[in-house]
């Protein structure tokens, strides 16, 4: 077993080149496009003369096993691109000749080819050397979909053919089961059963509406946050949704992250746009009178409603969407101050973590690629400084984080918080950056003891993330059975019949005096019927009510934890559930 064996994407990087070759294979007339791989899977899109369907992928599949039987080796060779011009148009391969124009425009020389078999293809990742050195049973196409040429709707819809593969039957047989298992945890599958939101075809993809039970735990999750952030001295702030371009042209995002924008509105002869950030707004808030040092740190805080353009194969329930609420803050600080937040803001994080039991996350520290000018602030001795800055920090607070080049923030290097999805898809959590550049740009500055004007730093960071994303990850990881402070119906009351319905009805109430989440089965079902519903729901308490508990003021507890728990005063269960909640047990 060799090294790159052991490496997951290098293994999918080759199945994804003999899933090429398969395909070229059994439709010469197939137009490759461009593929990804990740730790976790792959997939490759193609413009085929016939429009596919899953009961296409075994044959595919069969193809695929014997190219790995025939032992052909995979050659990786770094060429000029105008070679590799010559190549893609000797072989008829559009797609791949349009990577390579874009490369040449960027001032990208050389490019590396992946040869094997009958395909000489971009590469998407290092290779194994042998095709035999991938288990011909450990690898599986698991979905077939549509997919715009760059994600873009005025171009040529293509066919995305996905896969995985392992180092063996075993390791692709444990990944299915897992995958069946995510799939029931899906939060896609569990907001509908749960009713948490509702996606539709006529609001638009990518917009998902939350329910009254989906809002309750956003509004539980923002609660939540907003206490937190005001025992850490954050003021709140609220700010529009909308500025004109030439804000965003000021901050930098127009030249570093306009394909991530919507286009412009243009009203009254004025171009806005739909802010993807709201860190200008805050500069500019922060800009509206002088500041003195004694002033610092001003640390502003918002539930910024946030619009960024996804590409549409990317929209996904509440992990990927065109609008989101994001727990955004800036932190004004002086440079003396800047260890001592950032420390304040990982403990913070961290606290949010504990508190929604997220136990399976790491950290990365992203930095700049000094070769990508478009994507970066082209200022070389502040970026080495900041990361210095940055990498000083994290040693002092000894903490263990993986590095990324090229993940930075186009203004700053950033310490985020990944952790995965049910699928084991890596997602950034949290994040939290240093930044070194707009404060210059919006001349941000503060008096110093001696009367001169100084430059503040800024620290962006949030605090529980995207809203609805961390909603996504609770109903994944809790399967929907939310803790009781969570819980979108915290308790339902069922009469055990028509005669019990009155005083049902007054316990319900009395809860939701008390603030309580609480509903009522009076429905004509069974009991045992109204119980088993209540589970599906996984609500955490079931109140049942009956002439004894009537006639006492108490009720019957059945707890998702517990089980049943026997009859109590229906104060003393009231103060249970509010301790829960204080507590957020």
């Amino acid at each position: 077993m060799t090294k790159k064996t052991n490496n997951p994407e290098v293994l999918n990087a080759s199945a994804t080149q003999i899933l090429a070759v398969a395909v070229l294979k059994l439709f010469p007339q197939a137009k490759i496009a461009t593929g990804q791989v990740s730790s976790v899977g792959f997939f490759y899109d193609f413009e085929l003369p016939e429009s596919l369907t899953p009961e296409n992928l075994p044959a595919i599949e069969k193809e695929m096993r014997k190219l790995i039987n025939k032992d052909y080796h995979f050659e990786q060779q770094e060429l000029a691109l105008s070679e590799a011009k010559e190549i893609f148009a000797k072989n008829k391969q559009p797609y791949q000749l349009e990577l390579l124009e874009e490369m040449k425009q960027e001032g990208q020389e050389k490019i590396k080819l992946c040869q094997s078999e009958n395909l000489t293809s971009i590469s998407i990742g290092d290779c194994l050397s042998s095709a035999r050195e991938i288990a011909p049973d450990g690898i599986k196409l698991v979905e077939i979909s549509g997919a715009y040429w760059k994600g873009d709707k005025k171009k040529k819809m293509l066919q995305r053919i996905y896969g995985v593969a392992f180092k063996s039957k075993l390791e692709l047989k444990k990944y299915l089961a897992m995958t069946r298992l995510a799939k029931e945890r899906d939060h896609r599958k569990l907001g509908k059963e749960l009713d948490l939101f509702v996606s539709s075809p006529l609001v638009g993809k990518g917009l998902p509406l939350l329910t009254p039970k989906g809002t309750a735990i956003r509004q539980e999750l923002e609660k939540f946050i907003i206490e937190e952030e005001e025992k850490r001295g954050y003021q709140r702030v609220s700010t529009p949704d909308l500025a004109k371009v030439d804000l965003y042209k000021k901050s930098g995002h127009w030249d570093h992250y306009q394909e991530d924008m919507y286009p412009p509105i243009n009203i009254d002869g004025q171009d806005y746009v739909l802010r993807p950030m709201a860190c200008p707004h805050h500069f500019i808030l922060y800009k509206s009178k002088p500041r003195s040092y004694r002033d610092l740190p001003i640390r502003y805080a918002e539930l910024a409603k946030l619009y960024r353009k996804e590409q549409s194969g990317e929209l996904s329930g509440l992990i990927r969407m065109m609008s989101f609420t994001l727990a955004d803050a800036h932190l004004i600080c002086r440079p003396d101050q800047v260890e001592e937040e950032f420390k304040k803001v990982l403990e913070l994080v961290q606290h949010v973590m504990r508190t929604l039991k997220i136990t399976d996350y790491w950290y990365r520290f992203s930095k700049w690629d000094p070769k990508d000018k478009k994507k970066y602030v082209d200022k070389p001795k502040e970026w080495e400084k900041t990361q210095k800055l940055m990498e000083v920090i994290l040693k002092k607070l000894k903490l263990d984080y993986v590095q990324a080049d090229g993940e930075a923030a186009f203004y700053g290097p950033k310490l985020d918080v990944q952790t995965k999805n049910v699928y084991g898809k890596e997602e950034t959590a949290f994040t939290i950056q240093i930044d070194f550049d707009l404060p210059e740009k919006f001349d941000l500055t503060f008096v110093d003891e001696q009367g001169e004007k100084q430059r503040p730093i800024v620290i962006h960071r949030s605090s529980i993330g995207c809203i609805e994303r961390t909603l996504a990850f609770l109903i994944e990881q809790t399967a929907g059975s939310f803790p009781v402070w969570l819980s979108p119906v915290q308790a339902v009351v069922i009469p055990i019949s028509e005669k019990f319905n009155n005083y049902g009805k007054s316990v319900m109430e009395t809860l939701q005096k008390d603030r309580l989440r609480v509903e009522i089965d009076n429905s004509d079902e069974s009991l045992g019927k109204k119980i088993s519903q209540a589970r599906q729901q996984k609500i955490p308490y079931l109140l049942i009510v009956g002439e004894k508990e009537a006639n006492t003021k108490e009720v019957a507890v059945r707890s998702r934890a517990k089980g049943d728990e026997g009859a109590v005063k229906l104060e003393d269960f009231i103060k249970r559930i509010r301790r829960e909640i204080k507590e957020r047990q």
